[in-house]
């Protein structure tokens, strides 16, 4: 969702918030993934790196089925601990910048307010601690790196909550959705603008990087459907009906503080966000 999103708005010059920084226009892609570069592959990102010498790395890989972490803890480590620390080694060599996505389940998800990134993480799954791992070696290994937080994001590429939703929806009439989890609904276009804004300047640090305003799954739901045209029945159910093998944070809403300090907060409402993102499908 995200890797396609950054390199749309590169090639086209401009985001759907507006143009891309003026050092990034006619910017030479280098577009790898695990099959051209496995970056769980130490020697294989030092080599790659040192020879295409690019100004900017943005990591958009992750081991992201939550639930699959928990069964395949190694796994998880290598991509999202090991995969980290070997880009920030390879890019602290190559004096690159490293742009490292991470995740707000490096909080637990049960206080009452919105991280700020002075908080402290406490992950309790799998994947919210390889995540954490993850971010503690760009720091330890890349003095010029961006880690960038974000949550519930949705896109025009890949698979999301907003295109299941309308699939449960046209397919059987709705769907029951949990109302007891919070959070922030991303577009991935709105996390793209703010990478290339941040990527473009030295305000080096961990971002929260989210859609304006918290909602939960359900009313997330509601407003899909209601924006897609679709008449669906859907209806709020507890965490407890649906369990998984990971506990999913109750509350896990960020708050996007340093963006506000530094190159500045455009993350939309998400209600904005989410109309925009039906206004612009291809």
């Amino acid at each position: 969702m995200l890797a396609s999103q950054i390199i749309t708005d590169l090639q086209r010059g401009h985001t759907e918030l507006g143009p891309i920084p003026d050092s990034f226009a006619g910017a030479q892609l280098f577009l790898r993934d695990v099959k051209e570069l496995d970056i769980t592959d130490k020697s294989a990102c030092e080599r790659y790196i040192s020879e295409n010498r690019p100004d900017v790395v943005i990591n958009c890989a992750a081991y992201t089925n939550v639930d699959g972490c928990e069964t395949n803890r190694e796994d998880a480590f290598k991509v999202n601990a090991l995969g980290a620390r070997n880009l920030a080694i390879a890019c602290n060599s190559a004096g690159a910048k490293l742009v490292h996505v991470s995740t707000d389940y490096v909080f637990a998800g049960d206080e009452p307010t919105p991280r700020t990134e002075y908080d402290m993480p406490r992950p309790v799954s799998v994947y919210g601690k390889t995540k954490y791992a993850g971010e503690e070696y760009v720091r330890q290994f890349c003095p010029k790196s961006f880690i960038v937080r974000t949550a519930w994001l949705y896109g025009y590429n890949g698979k999301n909550f907003v295109k299941t939703m309308l699939r449960l929806a046209n397919e059987r009439g709705g769907a029951s959705v949990v109302n007891d989890q919070h959070g922030n609904p991303t577009n991935a276009a709105d996390l793209s603008h703010h990478i290339l804004k941040i990527a473009d300047s030295e305000e080096y640090g961990v971002y929260h990087c989210t859609g304006n305003g918290e909602c939960t799954w359900y009313e997330f739901a509601c407003e899909i459907v209601k924006l897609a045209g679709v008449n669906a029945d859907m209806k709020p159910c507890t965490s407890d009906e649906f369990p998984t093998p990971t506990k999913r944070p109750a509350y896990s809403a960020l708050d996007n503080m340093m963006l506000r300090m530094t190159v500045g907060d455009e993350m939309r409402p998400w209600q904005q966000a989410l109309k925009a993102y039906f206004e612009n499908q291809n």
